[in-house]
């Protein structure tokens, strides 16, 4: 049986109490703290992502959906992962100013959004809007 090792980005810092020579188990402890670190960088990370998630639907307005969408549109855009875009719009929510390459992928991926009709205040084209406005959107 062969294991593989997935070290994080901060493998320097992670310590190993026991050495896989001595303790067949081991192997095991090390992907496990392994596994661990990585699930505690992944949970982190989606609690940024919720956050800019958040600011978008209030701001565009979306729903969730097309909000993290936005996201990843970005994301790619920038050639950065989600994560990073999300800490870069929470950055800004908190004064910090975004990036000019943030700032334009910002920009098209909400034309994108916009140009689609995802937006909350738009109903889909077989429910009526139910606010009683009377206006119609095109």
């Amino acid at each position: 049986m062969h294991r593989i090792a997935v070290l994080p980005k901060d493998w320097w810092g992670l310590r190993a109490e026991s050495s896989v020579e001595e303790d067949p188990a081991g192997e095991d402890v090390v992907a496990l703290r392994n596994e661990i670190g990585e699930l505690r960088r992944a949970l982190a990370a989606r609690a940024v992502v919720d956050q800019a998630c958040g600011i978008v639907m209030v701001l565009a307005p979306c729903r969730r959906g097309p909000a993290r969408n936005l996201l990843v549109d970005i994301s790619r855009q920038c050639n950065t992962e989600p994560p990073d875009v999300a800490a870069a719009l929470v950055a800004t929510w908190e004064g910090e100013p975004l990036s000019r390459l943030m700032q334009r992928g910002l920009r098209r991926a909400l034309r994108r959004l916009y140009a689609e009709g995802r937006v909350c205040d738009s109903p889909p084209a077989d429910e009526p809007s139910g606010r009683g406005e009377g206006r119609e959107r095109s």
